[in-house]
């Protein structure tokens, strides 16, 4: 079942996604799916290139950010500025929860420039709490 939170108006995070759930991001306006779960973290779940046929016959875009245990690199929040910035329409994150696509989603801001309060109002909004990465938000914010 779809779980897709708004953090903000072109940027959406779920928990795992389930083929079915793809017809429902595309009824969304969902034009970009992030992986942002790496392959084999859960063995049962469907694995990234089943979500990319899925999402590519659905006339959705796919590419994989995987985010690990080892945590956030600015390789990482590069790779999804890219990919928003190229995104014509709505990006889904997704991962376990959710929570690791909203961290880059706002890791991503602040190195653009959003103010950390604003990127944090954001992410509460939609359910999620980035203080354990607050330290990296403001160390990108005074950039």
């Amino acid at each position: 079942m779809s779980d897709f939170r708004a953090v903000s108006p072109a940027f959406l995070a779920c928990p795992q996604l389930e083929l079915d759930d793809i017809a429902a991001a595309r009824a969304a306006g969902v034009t970009l799916i992030v992986n942002n779960r790496p392959d084999g973290e859960e063995p049962s779940a469907p694995q990234g290139d089943e979500i990319e046929a899925a999402a590519k016959d659905a006339g959705i875009g796919y590419v994989a950010i995987p985010i690990g245990h080892s945590g956030f690199s600015e390789v990482q929040i590069d790779q999804l500025i890219a990919a928003l910035d190229a995104a014509e329409g709505t990006v889904l994150g997704y991962c376990r929860s959710g929570t690791r696509s909203t961290f880059l989603w706002s890791l991503a801001q602040a190195k653009k420039g959003m103010a950390p309060e604003r990127i944090a109002a954001a992410a509460a909004g939609a359910g999620y709490d980035i203080s354990p990465i607050r330290p990296m938000l403001d160390m990108l914010a005074a950039r």
